[in-house]
């Protein structure tokens, strides 16, 4: 596990996520609702809401991005999240962490 990438990684994508909210306007309560997705998912989610924020990573560090993104943005991990394995994520075909508000659905 390269924990250099997986800081880096975070840092990004939660640099991408700030602006985006600075740049959309989010108030104190618009909070990102932060899942690990398909590409089928992503598409759909880009789709229906707007911001979203999809980032890639490579499966072997895909759940600790995503946990590490989480605990950055103080968002607590569901059960379900915190079962997931590096196996679940392949055998489920999860390749995107995506990041969006549900109050901002594209209309």
């Amino acid at each position: 596990m390269d924990l250099a990438a997986i800081k880096v990684q975070t840092m990004t994508y939660v640099y991408d996520l700030m602006n985006e909210a600075k740049e959309h306007g989010f108030k104190a309560d618009d909070t990102w609702e932060l899942s690990l997705v398909t590409e089928t998912d992503r598409v759909r989610i880009q789709k229906d809401y707007y911001p979203a924020v999809a980032s890639k990573a490579l499966s072997d560090i895909l759940l600790q991005v995503f946990q590490s993104v989480k605990s950055e943005l103080h968002l607590p991990l569901s059960q379900q999240e915190e079962q997931m394995s590096t196996q679940s994520i392949l055998k489920d075909e999860l390749k995107y962490i995506i990041a969006f508000n549900p109050k901002r659905a594209r209309h």
